[in-house]
């Protein structure tokens, strides 16, 4: 432990508390006291002390001892001995499996370095677990780059080309709010410490307003809620624009000042009366109407947008347009008004991506991009001219893609290519873990040293390791350092230390003090729209880019409106929203969290499981033209009429039939962003 990491600890007789943070695909990006007494990790909780933490954390990571000292943690490095998917693996040393591994990667490279694949997301938001040694490594390989767009990628591209960067007023602020739109959020779920804010508000009398198409916690505990269709925000946010519009509503001031393109933006929004608008999105006209009343007569206002929104074919126009309206009203002016679907552009004067990542060293070379939400299709691909060459090894870390992939059938067949040489940094023997040819046991959060910036509020993080690597478990830099060696890299880069990454990653930030205090917030304006000032070329919002126009509603792939063949055969509308206590895959195996979620699960309307005999529990099959997912069915009020939700995201080994909700989710984009279309799904319901 170096003399920084030393200072994080306080000895209290023989009990030591750690600074930690939370390595979580969260906005919350909580700060973590960490308590070790002999060498061991007895408890997880919140920092009392950090703002958005204060002293909080989500059942998930409270129960996090559990995970990182959970029987089945991968220990030593295992290569395969039984056929691909079968999870049947022999222990061998690490010298073993990294020199094999080194010539296997060497002779691939030697042919083509493209068909080498790196496929890694938010199995931790670790600045340094993430992408940095291996970043490095993949770049002087000459490796496919990977176009990172499973989550957020469609609202991050929307929200830039609308405010110049991922950009958003303070969390804290929304203590101040007498109006919160919770628009696509299940934010007791997957966003605590908003709620807690968003609680302080509403017990200071403020309304608010969950737009969701599932009755989630989060809407029960509003004093409304929006059950609108999937895929139809973007008609609703025009036809509040529309009822702004006719109502002199508007902040003139604010937009002749502060946004370009208004004028087209105008004439798209008096297309979309309160009356087209409730036919598109399943409401009533009073409700449109009454949502645009509030919205334009409450001060401040705030939107609380999550990612649940771009999830659809036109996920991205849809972001685009609900950001636009607190520039519309001139939200922006006030303490509690404004918008916040990601904090993290906040962030760019403060971290130094280039300098952890080189790209330097891809030496000139530009290699292809392929897409991680169609990795079942690019698996399956012959070389092309158009496509490069057959993917030929596949280097997985922080994700778990035959779970979270969507339509994974054929994620699953790519995978169990025999002449595909696969690699898995891992925790467990996950789906993915099991069709690999190496698995390399890596270190949990507790043991190992990060820095995390957040996408929900405006706080650096760094979290020290706790305890030692259990096992033979070795921090992913760690890994890619020492593959890096026996491939022959010669670069001083590959050798610096997970301290000396911590200070490259966040240079202008006085390492000291983060390092002994476990968080250090950014210094920003504390209004930073209020005069507009927005990242763009010319400081104004902008309602209308170059290569994207004015947006506009752009209806889904599939639903009764835009498909209605398709839906003459699958009538259903599924959305994938994940189980409370799991976090996209992550803690699916941890049994304590796993017994709260039961099994998987499929919610129905009672109209529609009373028009198909399906009863409250019973086994059904939801199936389309993709694929087929068993799974037991519960009936009640969580479910709107002609819109089903299957819980994920199970390990598909954990499921009734060895499948989960993503072998009925397509490949197909988004209209922004390159993203997967999860939420932009026709299903039918089936008695088992």
């Amino acid at each position: 432990m170096s003399n920084t990491t030393a200072t994080a600890a306080v000895t209290a007789a023989d009990l030591q508390i750690i600074r930690g943070a939370c390595p979580h695909d969260c906005p919350d990006t909580c700060a973590l006291k960490i308590t070790v007494q002999a060498g061991r990790v007895i408890k997880v909780a919140g920092d009392p002390d950090h703002p958005p933490t204060h002293g909080a954390l989500c059942t998930k990571v409270s129960r996090y001892p559990e995970r990182t000292y959970h029987a089945e943690r991968v220990l030593t490095p295992l290569k395969r001995s039984g056929p691909k998917g079968s999870g049947q693996f022999v222990a061998v040393s690490w010298e073993a499996a990294l020199t094999d591994i080194a010539a296997r990667l060497g002779a691939i490279a030697a042919r083509d370095p493209e068909a080498i694949l790196p496929y890694s997301y938010a199995g931790t938001m670790g600045l340094l677990q993430g992408e940095s040694i291996a970043a490095r490594f993949f770049h002087k390989l000459g490796a496919s780059l990977l176009d990172r767009t499973i989550c957020s990628s469609a609202g991050g591209e929307a929200l830039a080309a609308t405010y110049g960067g991922k950009l958003g007023m303070h969390l804290e602020h929304y203590a101040d709010s007498r109006l919160i739109l919770i628009w696509g959020s299940n934010s007791i779920a997957s966003n605590l410490h908003f709620w807690t804010f968003a609680q302080q508000a509403k017990r200071a009398g403020a309304k608010l307003v969950c737009i969701d198409p599932r009755r989630t916690e989060t809407a029960e505990k509003c004093h409304q809620h929006l059950a609108l269709l999937p895929g139809t925000d973007g008609a609703l946010a025009l036809g509040l624009m529309h009822e702004l519009i006719q109502h002199g509503w508007l902040d003139e001031d604010y937009i002749a000042r502060h946004v370009d393109g208004f004028e087209a933006l105008r004439d798209k929004a008096l297309a979309w009366p309160p009356e087209r608008v409730a036919v598109v999105c399943g409401l009533s006209v009073d409700e449109v109407r009454g949502l645009a009343r509030d919205y334009a007569q409450t001060r401040p206002a705030a939107i609380r947008l999550n990612y649940g929104v771009q999830r659809v074919r036109g996920g991205g126009n849809a972001v685009r347009l609900i950001a636009l309206l607190p520039c519309l009203t001139g939200a922006w002016r006030q303490r509690g008004g404004g918008l916040l679907l990601s904090a993290s552009g906040w962030f760019k004067g403060a971290r130094d991506d280039a300098a952890l990542q080189r790209p330097d060293l891809l030496a000139g070379r530009r290699p292809r991009t392929l897409n991680m939400a169609t990795v079942g299709d690019d698996l399956l691909r012959s070389a092309s001219a158009e496509f490069g060459p057959r993917v030929e090894a596949l280097i997985v870390y922080n994700s778990n893609p035959v779970a979270i992939a969507p339509d994974s059938a054929k994620v699953v067949a790519g995978f169990q290519r025999e002449d595909l040489f696969t690699v898995v940094l891992e925790h467990f023997l996950t789906d993915t873990a099991d069709h690999a040819d190496y698995v390399l046991p890596a270190t949990t959060q507790l043991e190992h040293l990060d820095v995390h910036t957040s996408y929900g509020h405006t706080y650096v993080l760094i979290n020290h390791p706790a305890v030692a690597p259990l096992g033979q478990a070795k921090p992913n830099t760690q890994i890619f350092r020492e593959l890096a060696a026996r491939m022959g890299f010669a670069e001083p880069c590959f050798t610096d230390s997970d301290e000396q990454l911590a200070r490259q990653a966040v240079p202008r930030l006085d390492f000291e003090q983060l390092s002994q205090q476990g968080w250090v917030k950014l210094d920003l304006p504390e209004l930073p729209f209020a005069d507009g000032g927005f990242a763009t070329p010319n400081g104004r919002a902008q309602a209308e880019v170059p290569g994207l126009g004015v947006p506009d509603f752009v209806p889904p792939y599939e639903s009764t409106q835009s498909a209605p063949a398709l839906a003459q055969r699958y009538p259903l509308a599924m959305i994938s929203p994940p189980a409370r206590h799991f976090l996209n895959s992550s803690f699916v195996n941890v049994k304590s969290l796993r017994s709260i979620e039961g099994e998987p699960l499929v919610e129905l309307h009672p109209d529609d499981a009373q028009v198909r005999g399906i009863s409250d529990g019973v086994m059904v099959r939801v199936y389309n033209d993709r694929g087929s997912y068993l799974c037991k069915a519960t009936v009640g009020a969580r479910a709107r009429l002609g819109v089903v939700n299957g819980l994920g995201v199970w390990w598909r080994k954990l499921g009734a039939a060895g499948t989960n909700v993503n072998e009925l989710t397509s490949q197909r984009l988004t209209d922004i962003g390159r993203g997967p279309t999860f939420y932009d799904c026709l299903v039918e319901v089936a008695r088992a």
